[in-house]
């Protein structure tokens, strides 16, 4: 797998608004929460505000990391089963 956009969200920063701008043409999401990891699937459901934010915003308010985006699959957090599920 090769990164075709690679930032750090320590040099930048991406707020709530931001972070939403990401899911905009994304289908799925996986996120992991904890040992645990929530998958999302954006055509079936329109989840609410709190939960997006709890998905995608870290305790400092920015965007958790790390995040991956495979076509219109967003990745955040790291697990490595999901990880080999996405992209094989």
């Amino acid at each position: 797998m090769t990164a075709t956009e690679q930032l750090s969200t320590k040099a930048v920063t991406f707020s709530k608004k931001e972070a939403f701008a990401l899911i905009k043409n994304i289908d799925e999401i996986y996120a992991t929460k904890g040992r645990q990891v929530v998958h999302l699937d954006l055509r079936r459901s329109q989840p609410d505000e709190a939960t997006l934010v709890e998905l995608l915003i870290g305790r400092t308010g920015n965007l958790r990391a790390p995040v991956l985006r495979q076509g219109r699959i967003l990745i955040v957090g790291f697990d490595e089963m999901t990880y080999k599920q996405v992209f094989k």
